[in-house]
């Protein structure tokens, strides 16, 4: 157990930060799982840019690796092109 009083906050930080990165990562993995599970063109082209939007700002707060959000934009990209 930490002796310091800014070891015992900063425990504490790391625990809410945890969940709250994990919550996002969840719910991003959540919407790509969504958007591959579409079969229709329109409607995948129309949700792409969201799912986008929230790979970019992930990526951007360090939730996720950049690569991994380009990767995962690019497969997407590749996926909805194959549709239709």
């Amino acid at each position: 157990m930490a002796n310091h009083k800014s070891s015992l906050k900063r425990i504490r930080q790391e625990e809410k930060r945890r969940l709250h990165n994990r919550y996002y990562a969840k719910t991003m993995r959540n919407a790509v799982r969504k958007l591959r599970a579409v079969t229709d063109k329109a409607v995948a082209v129309e949700m792409y840019p969201n799912v986008q939007k929230a790979l970019d700002k992930l990526a951007k707060r360090n939730i996720i690796h950049k690569n991994k959000a380009a990767n995962l934009k690019s497969k997407l990209a590749k996926y909805i092109h194959k549709l239709g």
